[in-house]
């Protein structure tokens, strides 16, 4: 897959129109290395992001910012088998992931 960037933000624009993330808990499948998440993450209750990728679930923890530290957590999880209580979560998000 090519990286390509986004430059008129269109990915969280439409995002934003089909969510709103205010106070929400909100799970983010296949987070990767944060790119998403930081684009919502600072509107939300909490946050958690999970991957399969343990080097960029790293890269993500060391770029969350200290005013997300509390309410944006990491987790090397696989989406079909989560380890959260069933109605957990307001929202999920999944993008970019395969």
């Amino acid at each position: 897959m090519t990286f390509q960037k986004d430059a008129e933000q269109n990915e969280i624009k439409y995002l934003h129109k089909f969510a709103d993330f205010t106070g929400k808990r909100v799970l983010e499948i296949g987070c990767g290395e944060g790119r998403l998440t930081w684009q919502y993450a600072k509107e939300t209750r909490f946050t958690i992001g999970i991957d399969t990728d343990r080097d960029a679930l790293r890269v993500a923890t060391v770029d969350r910012s200290s005013d997300l530290e509390s309410k944006v957590v990491f987790s090397c999880s696989e989406s079909e088998r989560l380890p959260f209580p069933k109605e957990t979560f307001d929202i999920a998000v999944l993008a970019w992931s395969f």
